[in-house]
């Protein structure tokens, strides 16, 4: 499937219009001021099914709502609701650069705030990269709110976490690479240059045909600033389109900002904050279902899936051969399961 999407389907919409990628309505787009006074942009349509819940879908970097294209396409016409926000720092969200603003328990109270605003009593979250951190912060706040977790590629990481030290010396010991050294990059003061300086560069690494080139280039501390500073590039996993779109999208947002979900985690501010979280909040008590990506060399599938033995009784795993952007490469298939654990597991 990702080589039919990578040469086939964007070569058919060049040459006779046909399957063409999908793109979120601009019309069903909102903005809204949460209680501490900034303003979230997200996608939003109502149920067309009063039996269906709303979805909540939450990205991660460097994306935007448009992330969510081919589950907003497919989720629609299955007649759910859907509440799809550009994530702080990015797209028509507040794109602040105080790195405290990026706390989980501010950004989960957000999202509260957008779901209390719409009237919103019976939603699924789901997420996908740091949407995935926050989705399990949901749970561990919020949830009450919600019917039942989804997360993509990433999995559930516990409150009581190590620090980043710690995270970068257990990923040595047990998988022979820091899959977090490049967070030091994003720390930098000088990151976010760089990265606007090189962004084809950054792109092409993120949505490699080969995922096994952030082993290498991505992971290690100092290998990605090594590869955008030599602008190197290789071949990618979507279309022109969604290249253009995804890039242009990222750019307008301004770099600075989305790399302080980084700057959280290499700092104490992200363990610091989860502090709040009492242990007993740690525990799923709702349905959890996981899709891991078996050719992403970061969320490795089997340390991702350990969390959620532990702390979801109620957890559905499904494994798909893809690197990090599942919902993209794989998403028919992931539509597919997604919907069947909703309609069979949570409604």
């Amino acid at each position: 499937m990702s080589l039919l999407r990578t040469f086939v389907v964007p070569l058919l919409v060049l040459i006779c219009g046909v399957l063409a990628i999908p793109n979120p309505d601009p019309s069903l787009y909102k903005d809204f001021n949460v209680s501490r006074g900034i303003n979230y942009h997200y996608y939003f349509s109502s149920p067309q099914d009063a039996a269906k819940p709303y979805l909540l879908f939450l990205h991660g970097y460097p994306s935007s709502s448009y992330d969510w294209r081919y589950q907003i396409e497919f989720f629609s016409n299955q007649g759910y609701g859907l509440i799809v926000p550009d994530m702080l720092g990015y797209g028509g969200t507040a794109r602040p650069i105080e790195t405290e603003a990026y706390k989980s328990s501010l950004i989960t109270k957000d999202l509260v705030d957008i779901l209390d605003h719409e009237g919103v009593e019976s939603v699924v979250a789901i997420g996908h990269d740091w949407g995935a951190k926050i989705n399990g912060r949901l749970a561990n706040y919020f949830e009450d709110r919600f019917l039942a977790f989804a997360f993509l590629a990433v999995g559930y990481w516990p409150p009581s976490g190590p620090t980043y030290a710690e995270l970068s010396n257990q990923s040595l010991q047990t998988v022979g690479y820091d899959q977090w050294g490049y967070w030091a990059f994003f720390s930098q003061d000088d990151a976010p240059q760089i990265v606007s300086d090189n962004v084809d560069s950054l792109f092409s690494l993120l949505y490699a045909t080969d995922p096994r080139l952030v082993i290498p280039h991505w992971c290690p501390v100092g290998a990605l600033q090594a590869w955008l500073e030599s602008h190197s590039t290789t071949e990618i996993i979507i279309s022109p389109e969604e290249y253009n779109t995804s890039k242009s999208v990222f750019l307008a947002s301004g770099v600075a900002p989305s790399l302080n979900w980084y700057k959280i985690m290499a700092s104490d501010i992200d363990r610091l904050d989860n502090q709040g979280i009492p242990e007993s909040n740690a525990t799923f008590n709702k349905p959890v279902f996981f899709a891991g990506a078996s050719r992403d060399y970061i969320s490795i599938v089997a340390l991702m899936r350990a969390a959620f033995f532990q702390y979801a009784p109620d957890f559905i795993f499904q494994d798909y051969d893809s690197g990090h952007w599942v919902m993209i490469e794989r998403a028919d298939e992931v539509n597919k399961d997604l919907l069947e654990w909703l309609e069979g597991s949570v409604l």
